[in-house]
């Protein structure tokens, strides 16, 4: 099967990559990646010579370039994880936003429909927008779009397009949304490796808030087993939702890595709260687990230990990123 990943030098997109290739020997992959601030090659260093990886740098909102990829490397299947991701950088400015995230979507879904190609959507669960903390509620897939941020509106548009392409035009889609992935090569603006590489570095980590925010933590290997299932059984035109069933507050995420990394809490620093917070997000993965047989691998114990140990050997890759 040849492939074609958008985004695959962000960081869920460069771990799908190197796990598809080594699980799949005898499949080719298209990387089509802009290399905006969060797309890093660096991350991809280890294939860059494979002959059954190519890399492309180009918009998914370059309407040509996207035709021109999908119909002459004879694209079987597109797996789309390119988007504007980070909810503050939405608050400052929605419209890139709404251009990659909508507009990108809506590029590649025409260009899949002209060439009969199967697409894969990568969406999140911020989609859904909020839990109570005392509720024992989470959300599923037929839990209604409520986004409360200009990013989660923007991918709560992009859900809907595609699901329109499918309903239309009969285009094979499927969609994952899934909550929070850490892991390797992920940018240090995100919580986890933002936290890691601040405490390697002795410097204070930032909490919004009183740091009661929760969010449910998924270990990227997992979120690309779970993509490959769905790709692989998943039922055309359906949704599936991907937890890690590992529900954290920010508090209990920051006071983790202190006691791992030897810090007390006086490296914790409070910070004012961002615009409309989203309290908590929390997943059930039951149909999934029942229809395909996919649950979480790694805990959250083993899984921050292994993200703890690939920064501290691998600070030359994101020192670079903090310059």
């Amino acid at each position: 099967m040849k492939l074609l990943v958008t985004g695959g030098a962000g960081f869920i997109g460069s771990n799908f990559i190197h796990y598809w290739l080594k699980k799949y020997p005898r499949d080719y992959i298209v990387n089509l990646d802009l290399l905006t601030y969060a797309g890093n090659l660096a991350n991809l260093k280890s294939i860059e010579g494979n002959k059954r990886y190519q890399f492309i740098r180009g918009d998914i909102c370059d309407a040509e370039l996207v035709e021109t990829i999908v119909g002459n490397e004879k694209i079987d299947l597109i797996v789309h994880f390119a988007a504007e991701s980070h909810v503050d950088r939405s608050i400052e400015g929605a419209a890139v936003f709404i251009r990659t995230n909508v507009t990108g979507t809506q590029v590649l879904l025409e260009a899949a429909k002209k060439h009969g190609v199967r697409f894969h959507h990568i969406s999140t669960d911020e989609v859904f927008g909020s839990l109570d903390l005392k509720c024992k509620d989470k959300f599923c897939e037929t839990t209604n779009c409520d986004p409360h941020s200009p990013y989660s509106a923007s991918k709560a548009a992009s859900d809907h397009l595609v699901r329109a392409y499918y309903h239309t035009h009969g285009l094979p889609v499927t969609i994952t949304n899934c909550s929070n992935n850490y892991g390797p090569y992920q940018f240090p603006e995100k919580l986890i490796p933002l936290f890691i590489t601040n405490l390697l570095q002795g410097k204070k980590v930032p909490l919004y808030g009183d740091g009661l925010n929760v969010r449910d933590w998924l270990y990227v290997e997992d979120h690309c087993r779970a993509i490959d299932a769905v790709i692989k059984k998943g039922k055309i035109g359906e949704t599936y939702c991907v937890g890690g069933n590992s529900e954290k507050s920010n508090l209990e995420i920051a006071k983790t890595l202190l006691k791992k990394l030897g810090k007390s809490e006086k490296y914790i620093r409070y910070v004012p709260d961002r615009k409309g917070h989203d309290r908590r997000y929390a997943i059930n993965a039951a149909k999934i687990k029942k229809q395909l047989g996919w649950q979480p691998s790694v805990t959250f114990s083993e899984g921050i230990n292994r993200t703890i140990e690939w920064y501290k050997k691998n600070e030359e890759w994101w020192r670079e990123l903090l310059k």
